[in-house]
């Protein structure tokens, strides 16, 4: 049966047990039991189906891998404890010793460490490029070179890269083609579409929306995911919950809703801030000066919920404005139906060194709004108490 996206999201990925529940059951089980000796070792050896240990079989985290494949247009997905968990996985699991990675610049701030400070530690190298430069990508490319790693749109400057240049690159040199789909997740953008090898997720953000659950995943086909990265989960446990993925099938319930609810607050506000006289440069995806938003608007539907913005005054202005907030949530996280408002330099990016900051255009002055679904009325009024002075 073929859905279209929203009916995917509410009904996609599940099957109902015998007592014909009409929401999905959670199964809060460390194990499951079998009918035989023999029924256990068929399930282990894996010659018969069947759930196992909640390391790596559950149903309630398998409803919502399914349903989140589903979403992405891929064969497969696997649930992780945490969106780093789902990369480290995936890196660990399809790279090895003297391997190459060519990152983006613009990624979120713990990415950045985990391929330069921990990856390398067991061989493999990375280099760093802009997102939005192909020829630097190719420039890049060396014969040991396996993987392409990239957020599109980038955190937290909303800079877009070409993903189905950057799969002609990879694939082109043997390598594979992951994309971080956090910022637009499958209700806005499906880089398998456009080639892709594997998407990541942090489901703790848009897909659960609400700021409940920790959590992320990988999608890509099945004997990628089944050959690869399963063997991987199964043996070093980065496994998710049950009940967090119970929390994440509910956010995917309501998740092309809020993509446009998001969507359309945050091109709302990235225009308010254009034209306040204390904001230096706005940075959001769907404002006409943006330089990829022709790019943006073919590979997503809508331009998503994160507006960035500059003022003047470095670090004691940002935070000035971060700290007027009386509405606003002062968290790092993103993707909640409530605003946050975080500092980059001093949060997410704040492990990164200073001068890598600056190539990726994080400065002192920097504040990362993730555009909430309260009033936009009482948005603006919080962030102009800082703005204007009026604390």
């Amino acid at each position: 049966m073929s859905w279209g996206a929203d009916t995917t999201g509410l009904r996609g990925g599940w099957e109902r047990t015998g007592e014909q529940e009409h929401s999905e059951a959670i199964f809060p089980t460390s194990s499951f039991s079998f009918a035989s000796a023999a029924e256990a070792a068929a399930r282990f050896s894996g010659d018969e189906p069947g759930n196992i240990y909640s390391r790596f079989t559950n149903p309630t985290v398998r409803a919502f891998e399914n349903r989140l494949a589903a979403m992405e247009g891929g064969e497969r997905a696997i649930g992780m404890a945490s969106g780093m968990a789902a990369i480290l996985a995936t890196c660990l699991s399809l790279l090895r010793m003297g391997d190459h990675v060519i990152c983006s610049l613009g990624v979120f701030g713990t990415t950045a460490s985990l391929f330069a400070n921990q990856l390398s530690r067991f061989g493999i190298t990375t280099d760093f490029v802009s997102p939005t430069d192909p020829a630097a990508w190719a420039a890049a490319v060396r014969p040991e070179t396996r993987m392409l790693f990239l957020e599109t749109p980038s955190n937290p400057l909303t800079e877009v890269a070409d993903i189905q240049a950057l799969a002609d690159l990879a694939h082109e040199n043997d390598a594979w083609l992951v994309v971080d789909n956090c910022f637009c997740t499958p209700a806005l953008q499906r880089p398998l579409d456009f080639g892709a090898d594997l998407v990541t997720h942090s489901a703790t953000k848009y897909l659960d929306g609400q700021g409940r659950c920790v959590g992320g995943a990988v999608v890509g086909d099945a004997k990628t995911l089944d050959e690869q990265i399963f063997p991987f989960l199964r043996t070093a446990g980065p496994s998710m919950s049950p009940f967090n993925a119970w929390v994440f099938l509910k956010g995917l319930e309501t998740l092309g809703v809020r993509m446009r609810a998001h969507s359309e607050q945050a091109q709302a506000l990235a225009h308010w801030l254009v034209d306040h006289p204390q904001v230096e440069r706005v940075f959001y995806t769907g404002l006409p000066d943006h330089p990829q938003r022709d790019l943006a608007a073919r590979q997503q539907k809508a331009f998503g919920g994160v507006v960035s913005f500059e003022v003047a005054g470095g670090r004691e202005a940002a935070w000035r404005v971060v700290d007027a907030t009386q509405m606003l949530s002062i968290t790092a996280n993103l993707g909640d139906v409530r605003t946050t408002i975080t500092h980059p330099a001093s949060t997410t990016h704040g492990r990164v060194p200073a001068e890598q900051r600056l190539a990726m255009g994080i400065h002192e002055g920097l504040v990362r709004i993730s555009v909430g679904l309260e009033d936009l009325e009482d948005i603006q009024a919080d962030l102009d108490r800082g703005l204007s002075g009026s604390a």
